[in-house]
């Protein structure tokens, strides 16, 4: 699985209690006790989701959260021992995706996390156009350019590259990138996925040896390197 997933709380117990689960669940997990730490820690790793204590000392949940909202998407799980509906929904206008209250159990906290995911994953995104680092990706016209000059791609290779484009960071394993870009064609085999980004590799990278864009993750799949 491979995927980020950052716990923010002040108590060690209960950050110990959420890691060591989700860790056998495949999750990399990273955790800060502080909201300012939480903030470093969500630039620094790039989570896909991340659950958040409301009550601690210094910044709070809350702060937190209004912070993250002003420039990402990543999925937030507001935690808080505080059952009222009225903080429920503060939370959630704040830009919270989900609500957990304490105690919760970890299967409970395993489904909200999944369902946050799913929520990310299904949800269109907001540019039409795509620019990272030297590439600009058109969804509507089915184009690309590199520093301004375009880019020739067969269907299949535009589709491998917006799918790993549009969730910079994100891994992606063969057989997903298969069923994105192929359509879950039968008569392809997951290897299939490496000769179209040989030739994707070919066409967008200055330096297939060392490639920026689309990079390989050894024993799982691809992801897009997170460029400015």
């Amino acid at each position: 699985m491979d995927q980020t997933i950052l716990l923010v709380d002040d108590e060690e117990k209960v950050l110990e209690f959420m890691r060591s689960f989700l860790q056998s669940e495949g999750f990399k997990v990273v955790t800060a006790r502080t909201g300012t730490e939480a903030l470093a820690k969500a630039k620094e790793t790039n989570p896909v989701v991340i659950v958040l204590d409301w009550m601690m000392p210094g910044m709070s949940g809350l702060d937190v959260c209004r912070e993250l909202r002003k420039k990402s998407r990543v999925g937030i799980i507001m935690v808080t021992a505080k059952a009222d509906e009225m903080d429920k929904v503060v939370g959630l206008e704040v830009g919270a995706d989900d609500y957990l209250t304490k105690p919760f159990s970890l299967r409970e906290l395993l489904a909200r996390i999944r369902s946050v995911m799913r929520r990310i994953d299904d949800s269109p995104s907001f540019e039409e156009h795509l620019v990272r680092g030297d590439l600009t990706i058109s969804r509507s016209q089915y184009q690309v350019w590199k520093r301004g000059v375009e880019i020739s791609l067969t269907p299949t290779e535009f589709k491998l590259l917006l799918t790993l484009a549009d969730k910079p960071g994100i891994v992606y394993s063969r057989l997903q990138l298969l069923k994105a870009a192929l359509e879950d064609d039968l008569f392809n085999e997951e290897r299939t996925v490496d000769a179209h980004i040989s030739r994707l590799r070919k066409k967008i990278e200055d330096d297939i040896s060392n490639p920026k864009s689309i990079q390989t993750v050894y024993g799982f799949g691809y992801r897009f390197g997170d460029q400015p």
